[in-house]
């Protein structure tokens, strides 16, 4: 379907709809012959003559060049993209979350640039403003999102980009994002921000204030923990310089990795529903528990940024994090090995629940860990991904682990 003529339809039914152009489920004698997009599997395509090759369209999706450059598999996998994501001109697609995240900072800085990067943002973000952009010539300084006013004021002339997530990544912070794109952009930086939380369905990155809205397909929209990806999606402006750059740095997915994102993408809208009301209700029933000091959940009336989640975003997910009430990093050991319907690894937004501890104290530069108004003492986190399972049974599973965690403290 063409999307521009389906924008008034629901999220479901567009999430059902997108990327399935009749030309790429069909032939030219039977268009739309089958439901998904086939898997093109090619590192060489044929030209008819010399005449077809010099003849050969520019550098855009839809046209056969060579198998760097994808085929109907992963176009139509960008394309739906692309069209679930409010003002976005194109979608690049890269092998992972964090060469998306890489990707789009390295089409944006050059040496002697500076990044400014939240101060909560994903480690293996952090890690890039430590690491490769340092030794590409690049100065990485971490703020405090909390200070809008502080956070304008330390922009400087060679500020060319800013990283945004919001939530933080482990302690949930929500940023005011328009906010501080307005005050980067009236500088001159551009905002480049890790939307992965709550996907476009939740948080229109775009339409908030961001150039670029970068996923983890591997989360949210491939679903089921068996394929990695992400992308960078972005405005005219930016869409054909991330594409021209991740060319040029040799990006390429698989197209039977695309075959399972666009599969995991029909059905992300209903599991997003139900990974958020059961996030909801253990979130709300962990607020009650004297074991637990507090509730990092921004859907959860309360919570640190719960006022800008309901002013800026209409939906969520299943990722949250609590903090215990004292205790010991062996007694937070002992409540996660209790458990048994959670999982103990990285990663989240697949079907299945997991858990796995927060100690961000290490990983941050700007801004303090407790949280202003935490006492010193309540510093073990857990971070909670909340998949499929029945809700009631993961309450129950959290009661064993937190009368383990009481035993153990």
């Amino acid at each position: 379907m063409a999307d521009h003529d389906n924008e008034h339809l629901g999220t479901g039914t567009r999430l059902v709809g997108v990327g399935r152009r009749a030309d790429w489920t069909g032939t030219a004698d039977h268009p739309g012959a089958v439901v998904n997009p086939p898997v093109y599997r090619a590192s060489t395509h044929l030209y008819p003559d010399m005449a077809a090759l010099r003849a050969h369209p520019a550098n855009v999706d839809g046209n056969f060049y060579y198998g760097r450059r994808g085929a109907p598999t992963q176009w139509a996998l960008a394309e739906a993209l692309t069209a679930l994501e409010p003002g976005a001109e194109g979608t690049v697609l890269y092998p992972s979350g964090v060469a998306a995240i890489m990707g789009a900072l390295l089409t944006v800085l050059r040496p002697g640039d500076v990044l400014m990067m939240i101060d909560n943002a994903y480690e293996p973000s952090r890690a890039m403003g430590r690491g490769l952009l340092k030794d590409f010539g690049v100065e990485t300084r971490w703020f405090n999102s909390a200070d809008t006013a502080a956070f304008a004021a330390a922009i400087c002339p060679r500020t060319k980009a800013v990283l945004l997530e919001s939530p933080g990544s482990l302690t949930m912070e929500v940023c005011d994002v328009p906010a501080l794109a307005a005050a980067a952009k009236a500088r001159g930086a551009t905002v480049v921000i890790d939307n992965t939380w709550a996907s476009s369905l939740g948080f229109p990155a775009l339409e908030r204030g961001a150039d670029i809205s970068v996923m983890s397909l591997t989360k949210h929209v491939g679903g089921h923990s068996d394929a990695m990806m992400g992308s960078a999606s972005a405005g005219k402006e930016w869409a054909t310089k991330l594409r021209v750059r991740a060319q040029g740095l040799g990006n390429v997915v698989s197209p039977d990795d695309a075959s399972l994102m666009l599969r995991g993408l029909r059905t992300m809208g209903l599991r997003l529903a139900q990974e958020t009301a059961s996030a909801l209700a253990i979130a709300e029933w962990l607020s009650a528990r004297p074991e637990v000091a507090r509730v990092l959940c921004p859907m959860l009336p309360g919570s640190p940024g719960h006022e800008l989640w309901a002013r800026d975003f209409s939906g969520g997910c299943g990722l949250f994090s609590f903090v215990l009430k004292g205790g010991t990093s062996a007694a937070r050991d002992a409540l996660i090995d209790a458990l048994a319907l959670f999982g103990i690894g990285f990663s989240w937004g697949g079907f299945e629940s997991l858990a796995t501890p927060v100690d961000p104290a290490a990983i941050r530069t700007a801004s303090a860990w407790p949280l202003p108004g935490m006492d010193a003492a309540d510093k073990f986190g857990v971070r909670l991904s909340i998949g499929l399972e029945d809700t009631a049974d993961l309450i129950a599973d959290l009661e064993r682990g937190l009368a383990a965690w009481e035993a153990a403290a």
